[in-house]
């Protein structure tokens, strides 16, 4: 059971990593584009900077720190 709820969160994180890093990497353009009056998505990029972004950065702190937890527990539980 444990090693499943571990498998599905290690997922949920892997998933999570990936849409921070195209959050970033988006930023990134539409920041080098704005310097340049391009048009790149800077604006749709800071509309969904508080309700994607800025929770899924949340939730991977929160994720990688639950995961640290569990590993803790579990070791200490399955010492003689």
């Amino acid at each position: 059971m444990k090693e499943q709820i571990i498998t599905w969160l290690n997922r949920l994180l892997i998933a999570d990593v990936f849409l921070v890093f195209f959050g970033f990497a988006w930023f990134a353009i539409a920041v080098v584009g704005e310097s340049l009056n391009i048009n790149l998505g800077f604006d749709l990029w800071y509309q969904l900077w508080q309700p994607l972004f800025n929770p899924a950065i949340g939730i991977l702190f929160l994720g990688a720190f639950a995961t640290w937890i569990i590993n803790k527990v579990s070791d200490r539980f399955s010492k003689p």
